[in-house]
């Protein structure tokens, strides 16, 4: 515990204990307010007659609100017992500040026993109580906390609608989300900013992008949130041409993106191996000044490095004044990517030097960059140097790694233990790296086995059972290759083949294997033929 935060706890545990002796001998006065009889007030100061407020609740509050303040859960729940002991248990603000702290720890069974002990609930307190199930994932019953605040006749508010939207995009459940828009238009709440942008999110989500696009283009103010709602959509649903077009349609517009815009752009841009709109981001964010953002340097250094540009990428990184984890991360991931295996391994080194600890992606990438270059010792070591070093427990990716590592040095018994101890079941990405060690290392006995577990873990996947067909046949094993073609039919079906992506003077081609669809496509492979011929000739 740092010492600030532990003077301020104790500052507060003193406040507490002081208040808790005196409480029940404190008033002073408060000058009278005209409040009407028909729209209470529930967070204003008990009165009496004379106008005088209790100095009890006024302290109380202070104190609840210096709890939220500091973070500190054991104070919270000694306020909560002093609350009850003084008997303001059914106050809303006080109430539903501690609901709030509750739900932000987890503590869902306490926060909803405050809630159903409260008598007179407002708008406010159900908003709250509904939050704090969104906030803790449990969609299901803010839901059905929703539909007993409607039968209580409480009219829904902005706040209650972006929970509820929030909780849609997280179950991703398009009907509930459509029927909650539908409210939101009846109810007229469709001109907030604030909801809009939740509709917008929660149909991205759901993958319904011409829906949030219909919401996007009738709202009649568009901040630079709700662009940023709609570009980020487009960039998550693997729609980065659109999301450019989006962001230039905004700057015609007279609105000027955010350090989000660009960065949600250059994200979108690289997964969809733009390299020309990458570069005029980058040229944007040096005119506009935007090259101090750390997140825009970081999403320039994985942009630049999906399309193939990692000397670009390096640029960059050289340019932040203080990278960060992130920073280095990305750079470190971007040359083992790249295959430039020694690159990555000191960077990663480097990293620690200057004093930044890496975290579970950082050593992913190293522990990829070992595997590509069959660096084994450096391998192992920053493997055990997770969890003896930096007490971060290995992840399933990381035994991949190992893993793979191991069998393309030939230790294919290490391996296997590795597979049988570690403390997961193992996926198909484990096993199949597994099994092409074990092929090129003509180890049958342990072929046939990872081979029977691939397809008790992963029976649908047709890349399956083409690498153990194309391992039988190696074999001459021409029996096993029918049963198993036969297999991949039966269970599989009709799969969707897999494609690359090329981008030239603008524009993204598409390839798949034997595609002639391609208005060139006699030329490329025509192309193609002759660089083979040079490999050949060069015997690359």
């Amino acid at each position: 515990m740092r010492p600030v935060f532990a003077a301020n706890t104790f500052k507060l545990s003193t406040q507490y204990a002081v208040f808790s002796a005196q409480h029940a001998n404190c008033s002073m006065k408060f000058p009278a307010e005209k409040t009407s009889l028909n729209s209470p007030t529930p967070h204003s100061v008990p009165r009496n007659s004379r106008g005088t407020a209790s100095l009890n609740h006024v302290k109380l509050a202070r104190l609840v609100i210096s709890f939220i303040v500091e973070y500190d859960i054991l104070t919270g729940k000694q306020i909560h017992s002093l609350v009850t002991k003084c008997g303001f248990s059914s106050d809303p603000f006080i109430s539903t500040s501690l609901i709030d702290k509750y739900s932000k720890y987890g503590l869902l069974e306490e926060a909803r026993s405050l809630f159903d002990d409260i008598s007179l609930k407002d708008l406010v307190l159900w908003n709250v109580m509904i939050s704090c199930y969104s906030w803790n994932r449990l969609e299901k019953e803010a839901f059905l906390l929703f539909k007993s605040m409607r039968v209580a006749g409480y009219v829904c508010d902005e706040f209650t609608f972006s929970s509820l939207l929030s909780s849609c995009s997280s179950l991703q459940c398009k009907s509930f989300g459509k029927q909650t828009h539908g409210l939101v238009i009846k109810l007229a709440s469709d001109s907030d900013t604030f909801v809009t942008t939740a509709i917008i999110d929660m149909y991205m989500k759901c993958g319904c992008i011409e829906d949030a696009r219909k919401a996007f283009n009738i709202a009649s103010k568009r901040s630079t949130v709700l662009w940023n709602a709609m570009i980020i959509g487009y960039g998550q649903n693997g729609d980065g041409k659109e999301a450019m077009k989006l962001l230039s349609q905004m700057i015609r517009g007279g609105q000027k993106p955010d350090e989000l815009t660009l960065s949600s752009v250059l994200s979108s841009s690289a997964d969809s191996a733009m390299a020309n709109e990458a570069a005029q981001l980058h040229n944007y964010v040096m005119k506009n000044g935007f090259w101090s953002f750390l997140s825009i340097g970081n999403a320039l250094i994985v942009a630049y490095a999906k399309i193939g540009r990692i000397y670009n990428a390096l640029r960059v990184f050289h340019s932040i004044c203080k990278p960060d984890l992130v920073s280095w991360t990305s750079m470190v991931t971007s040359y083992a990517y790249h295959g430039l295996a020694i690159e990555a391994i000191d960077t990663f080194e480097r990293m620690i030097r200057e004093g930044i600890n890496p975290d579970k992606i950082a050593f992913l990438g190293v522990l990829s960059a070992c595997c590509h270059a069959g660096l084994l010792e450096k391998g192992l070591h920053h493997f055990a140097s997770m969890k003896d070093g930096y007490q971060i427990e290995p992840s399933l990716e990381h035994y991949t790694c190992l893993v793979d590592l191991l069998g393309r040095k030939g230790q294919l018994s290490e391996a296997y233990k590795v597979i049988i101890n570690m403390p997961f079941e193992p996926n198909g990405d484990i096993l199949r790296a597994f099994l092409g060690a074990c092929k090129v290392h003509g180890d049958i006995g342990k072929a046939k086995w990872a081979a029977d577990r691939i397809l008790s873990v992963e029976a649908n996947e047709a890349a399956n059972y083409k690498i153990m067909s194309n391992m039988y046949a190696g074999l001459g094993s021409w029996g096993d290759v029918a049963r198993l073609r036969k297999m991949m039919r039966d269970r599989c079906g009709e799969k969707a083949i897999g494609c690359s992506r090329i981008e030239n003077g603008g524009r993204v081609h598409t390839f798949v294997s034997n595609d002639e669809s391609h208005p060139q496509s006699s030329e490329i492979c025509c192309m193609l033929r002759m660089l083979l011929r040079v490999m050949k000739d060069a015997d690359l």
